[in-house]
């Protein structure tokens, strides 16, 4: 992203501290966060990159709420609310007004068309139909498919289904983003028409977007840069016109 004025202090929209989280008990348990601080700020776009099994979807899953921590864990807060002493309750209705997230596997569902699969959200917040398929069609156009919005998941490409999964993360104009390989599916058009949008939503003061990514191509839309290795955080850059991402976080595996 362009260099912005330095926002001072930072708003945070998420905060964690200590966090660990273990699958599995006894002889087979394995540890695959360990230790994890991490900060996201607003008005940032913050990529997570690291090898493949290294803790990066998990993490996501943990700040999105719908992933629980190890005992003794600190905290995680998401816009100064600690969704760890949150009741199932209030994290599922948190979620619903401020998360929106986007999912290595689309979660479509094939009986909706593509304006009724974006829809969902507002009609989980009560939206009338009219309102929730309004506004779900302007999303659907913002992200090239405004001649698809009839069709349902089985006749469209990969890449427009994952358009369809980031069209109905926005929908509902969440203050916090958080997207699993958002590029992974698309070429380099739809990934830069993509990425455009997420830097709409990061310029707001109390927006944020998340990403995990291998993409390089998009290395270039990042304010911060977290790399991790066997579930931990082992680097943290801030991205800026005088300190450029370094040659091995581009290039991190």
């Amino acid at each position: 992203m362009p260099d912005t004025p330095a926002k001072t202090p930072h708003a945070l929209a998420a905060r964690l501290r200590n966090v660990n989280k273990s699958f599995g008990d006894g002889g087979s348990r394995l540890q695959v966060l360990k230790s994890i601080d991490l900060d996201v700020r607003c008005g940032d776009i913050t990529m997570l990159v690291g090898p493949s099994g290294c803790g990066k979807t998990t993490l996501l899953s943990i700040i999105a709420g719908t992933l629980g921590v190890d005992p003794g864990s600190g905290e995680v807060k998401v816009f100064d609310q600690d969704l760890l002493k949150m009741s199932s309750r209030q994290n599922t209705k948190f979620r619903s007004t401020s998360i929106g997230f986007i999912f290595q596997a689309f979660n479509l569902i094939p009986t909706l068309t593509c304006t009724e699969n974006v829809s969902v959200p507002l009609l989980i917040q009560g939206k009338s139909t009219r309102h929730a398929e309004k506004r779900a069609r302007e999303v659907l156009d913002q992200v090239g498919l405004g001649d698809r919005m009839k069709h349902r998941p089985t006749q469209l490409s990969g890449g427009q289904q994952q358009r369809v999964a980031i069209a109905r993360a926005l929908v509902h104009e969440p203050r916090l983003i958080i997207c699993d390989e958002p590029t992974a599916a698309l070429d380099a058009k739809n990934g830069t028409l993509v990425m455009e949008l997420f830097e709409k939503v990061a310029r707001s003061p109390d927006r944020a977007v998340l990403i995990v990514t291998h993409d390089n191509r998009i290395f270039s839309h990042a304010d911060r840069i977290a790399a991790m290795d066997d579930g931990k955080i082992v680097e943290v850059h801030d991205v800026t016109g005088t300190n450029p991402l370094p040659e091995h976080l581009r290039h991190h595996e």
